[in-house]
């Protein structure tokens, strides 16, 4: 080839890879919007539900379509609300916000609720919520009562809050780690009222926690059984995950989520560490599928075709943008974009045929009572959409 045809080959293929650009870039513009839409088609969803005060929306089950509705008693009432907030915030659009403002509304008679320990994810995911959104007397008046009412449950002995009520001829004093998220009511209520009790109280139920849930390899027990008199933990069991020694993978969420939260109020490099510790084992974890959704139970013995939980995935998503800011590890802002882009796709976003209040698709509840096994949640919804607020925010 002579040096004139080798020019023209040369410019020949740059036209032609100039001419295929815009194709290329006008595809990947396009199903942008596309995904955008669907979004916006499930918050629109959000919106048109129907206000009630004993349906609020739980889960749902996809074939045949039918929503999971609950009272506000139920521990899953305060995130619908939540994401009304959410989505306010994500969008500037007023109609979320009158919703939220009438649903939130519904929240206020658990604030007397003393035989439940998920005061923070009832009144803090609706009340906190609003109240981030505007300075509101009535919603600080609320958490703070809500918070006198958790702190009942608090036991000088065991140093923690209570969890369940039943099961109790077995199970003389349970504590479970999703109770960790139910602190951040009690360190905001003393930030509000000026009480440095209901902080004490987190901080202590969180030191107890630190020094009992944890596996030397930093994964977590689900529930761990007190005894009253000598404070001592005397049982270490699960209630949702395969069995007692397992790895339940949202109660892993919590775990990375309750303590970097926790950090958040308190400083204590304890609570750091330990939530990088459960993050790490959460994120190199071999049964972790690569789009970081996990299985619902990392020891399922049925994985490849356990069932997934997107709730666990949003859980971890949200908290490891809290906790990247705190370290600037760039591990945890990395991964969290990858598992947030992916739950923000077509595979894990509800199909815009779903007539229901729900945004993601394929989250587990209770697999050992086969309840609301790949299927929406609310919970999921919620923590989807602050993982999405935190990443705006950075």
């Amino acid at each position: 080839m002579n040096k004139l045809n080798y020019i023209v080959l040369i410019l020949g293929f740059t036209v032609l890879f100039t001419a295929c650009e815009p194709e290329k870039k006008l595809k990947k513009d396009t199903e942008i919007a596309d995904n955008n839409s669907l979004l916006e088609n499930r918050y629109q969803k959000l919106l048109a539900y129907k206000v009630d005060s004993l349906s609020f929306p739980r889960s749902m089950s996809l074939n045949p379509e039918e929503i999971h509705k609950v009272p506000s008693k139920d521990w899953t009432s305060g995130f619908f609300p939540g994401s009304l907030w959410q989505i306010f915030k994500l969008t500037g659009n007023e109609k979320f916000k009158e919703k939220a403002v009438e649903w939130t509304a519904l929240m206020e008679n658990q604030k007397y609720n003393d035989k439940t320990h998920d005061m923070g994810f009832k009144i803090y995911c609706s009340f906190g919520e609003g109240l981030k959104v505007e300075d509101n007397q009535f919603y600080k008046d609320v958490i703070v009562e809500s918070a006198k009412t958790l702190s009942t449950r608090f036991n000088e002995k065991v140093g923690s809050l209570r969890s369940w009520d039943f099961n109790s001829d077995i199970w003389e004093f349970p504590v479970i780690v999703d109770n960790m998220l139910n602190l951040e009511l009690l360190f905001e209520a003393t930030k509000i009222s000026g009480d440095s009790t209901f902080h004490k109280i987190a901080e202590t139920h969180a030191e107890t926690t630190l020094k009992n849930h944890f596996r030397p390899d930093n994964s977590i027990y689900h529930v761990v059984v007190y005894d009253t008199i000598t404070g001592v933990a005397k049982m270490k069991v699960t209630h949702q995950g395969f069995n007692d020694e397992s790895t339940w993978a949202r109660g892993q969420g919590w775990g990375i989520y309750g303590y970097t939260m926790a950090y958040r109020y308190t400083k204590n490099p304890a609570f750091l560490k330990q939530a990088e510790a459960t993050a790490k084992f959460y994120m190199e974890h071999k049964n972790l599928p690569e789009d970081g959704i996990p299985y619902w139970d990392f020891n399922d013995p049925a994985i490849p075709k356990a069932p997934r939980d997107a709730s666990a995935a949003a859980v971890v998503t949200s908290a490891l943008y809290e906790l990247y800011g705190f370290t600037k590890n760039k591990v945890y802002l990395d991964f969290a974009n990858k598992v947030l882009d992916n739950l923000n796709s077509t595979k894990y976003l509800l199909d815009a045929t779903v007539n229901g209040p729900f945004i993601l698709n394929h989250s587990t509840g209770n697999w050992p009572k086969n309840d609301e096994i790949d299927e929406p949640i609310s919970y999921a919804d919620y923590y989807f959409l602050e993982a999405l607020l935190r990443k705006k925010a950075l």
